[in-house]
């Protein structure tokens, strides 16, 4: 199963990068937001949105520590900033 963190690999281009997104829509599609490292040159590669199905996963993100943890609370229960 695909998870926040994985490195995954697209089955029909070749890409490969890490799962930083997933959205499920209403309809039932799953996809998954890839991040690619950067290219040879050092230049940022846009990350691309793929189908869960296509992708295969590579490693799995626990290992990866990329994932922080979530706080006890999200932040909701604390005042607005004032200025």
């Amino acid at each position: 199963m695909v998870e926040l963190g994985n490195q995954v690999e697209d089955k029909v281009s070749g890409f490969v990068g890490y799962v930083t997104g997933i959205v499920q829509y209403i309809t039932g599609c799953r996809q998954a937001l890839v991040a690619p490292r950067v290219d040879k040159e050092g230049k940022r590669v846009d990350a691309e949105w793929f189908d869960v199905s296509r992708l295969t996963v590579k490693t799995s993100g626990d290992r990866l520590n990329l994932i922080e943890p979530i706080p006890a609370t999200p932040g909701c229960d604390k005042p607005a900033p004032r200025q």
